[in-house]
């Protein structure tokens, strides 16, 4: 009998560890700006010493294209790019410092974004630098950061705060009586929600229920005018569709000519993929144990996000985002909810959704070369339209060599036929 063991592996990556988090600074990519200052607050509450990292400008770009092949997904340019910068800005010690980075370990070229990014560090001359991954899939392990429950729960209120603020300041900002003011209102309120976040063992419910009535009540008193407004839809790639430094700011160049923008939470991109582990279970066979335990995640969301629904339906001064079996239901005579590749279903799904909202002006925002968009975005806009006759959608490429002239020339176009066709998806009214 051969007594010899098997050899296990080496392991490709630097795990960051216990000892680290003593005095290792971790850098945080910027995707959404209240969401993730609010996450940093939940890892500041469990001893880590992050930084969200909120550099822009065409040097972002630049340096990633200097480590990363072009054809590469844009959003691992410009994200590997203000890593990078950021390290060599000279502003961090690069012996002392990590970078976190979030992934969903699905099937889209994002999976392969932690592998360019320790690619792109070695060249770079880093290779000591950690990248710290955080997945519910658990790809790799790192000792000294985790997902615990805790963390878990922590992330949750996070995210369902900055859903709304994220949706307040986009119903106020176009009919703002003064400028900014919905902003900074969402400013003051991320600041002093970051800061409840971190601090205390655990996350009060009766409070975050307190705070969600206090925000509604506060944007309830901006000052706005009644004016007949546009609303156009923002959906896509998670990164894109979310990321000012990533669509040229497509959020302000919207209510810059007038028009209210709508964007998806970012919650339900995460009920999204816990979902889909749950239709694995009937599709493929996933392991019951694993099933319970995503059934339970699932059904914990749900709960939390229909509730923040009831309490703005209650306020009546805000339009409420669509419960999330609703969401699903639409998906019906359309896509599987098997397609799960990047956004998968829920990009279709939330067009559909739009659309049945009455929000007739749509903008699919895609990297170039998205597999996953190209189909379950783009390709969906034909049956889409031909479900719904009034909508109007519009595909837009984000990449490094796209120009921002171009994409917003679309962008006018498209206003352009909403103005000329009278689509004033709905009147606010003045408070």
């Amino acid at each position: 009998m051969n007594s010899k063991k098997k050899a296990v592996p080496e392991q490709d990556y630097i795990s960051f560890t216990k000892e680290m988090k003593k005095d290792y600074k971790i850098l945080v990519p910027m995707m959404l700006s209240m969401h993730f200052k609010m996450v940093c607050g939940v890892l500041r509450n469990f001893g880590y010493d992050v930084e969200l990292l909120e550099t822009t400008g065409p040097q972002i770009a630049e340096e990633g294209l200097r480590h990363v092949h072009n054809d590469a997904c844009y959003p691992a340019i410009l994200v590997i790019g203000q890593f990078i910068n950021a390290i060599k800005s000279g502003k961090y010690n690069p012996d002392k410092v990590a970078l976190i980075f979030f992934q969903t370990g699905g099937g889209c070229r994002a999976s392969n974004y932690v592998s360019l990014l320790r690619k792109a560090l070695k060249n770079a001359g880093y290779p000591q630098v950690p990248v710290v991954t955080i997945s519910l899939a658990g790809i790799e392990k790192h000792p000294g950061l985790e997902l615990t429950l805790p963390l878990i729960h922590k992330m949750l209120y996070a995210f369902l705060y900055a859903d709304l603020l994220m949706s307040l300041v986009n119903q106020c900002r176009p009919y703002e009586n003064t400028p900014g003011s919905a902003q900074a209102l969402a400013d003051r309120w991320t600041e002093r929600l970051a800061e409840e976040l971190s601090h205390g063992t655990f996350v009060s419910y009766h409070k975050v229920k307190e705070n969600y009535r206090a925000i509604l009540k506060e944007f309830s008193a901006l000052p706005r005018t009644l004016r007949p407004c546009a609303r156009v839809g923002i959906v896509g790639e998670i990164f894109v569709k979310y990321s000012p430094l990533a669509n040229n700011g497509l959020e302000q160049f919207l209510v810059n000519e007038g028009a209210e923008p709508v964007t998806p939470g970012l919650l339900d991109f995460f009920m999204y993929t816990v979902y889909s582990s749950i239709s694995d279970y009937k599709l493929y066979g996933l392991h019951p144990v694993t099933y319970r335990i995503f059934k339970l995640l699932f059904q914990f969301f749900n709960r939390k996000k229909d509730d923040l629904i009831a309490i703005i339906e209650e306020d009546g001064t805000f339009e409420a985002p669509a419960h999330f079996a609703h969401i699903i239901k639409l998906t019906n005579g359309y896509i599987n909810v098997g397609a799960k590749m990047g956004e998968g279903w829920l990009l279709t799904a939330e067009m559909l959704e739009l659309s049945e909202s009455g929000v007739e002006n749509i903008v699919c925002t895609q990297p170039f070369g998205c597999l996953p968009n190209h189909i379950c975005g783009k390709g969906m806009m034909r049956p889409i339209k031909e479900g719904n006759p009034n909508v109007n959608i519009v595909a837009i490429d984000y990449d490094a060599g796209a120009t921002k002239v171009n994409q917003e020339n679309r962008l006018k176009l498209m206003l352009a036929n909403a103005k000329k066709t009278n689509v004033h998806d709905k009147h606010k009214e003045t408070t």
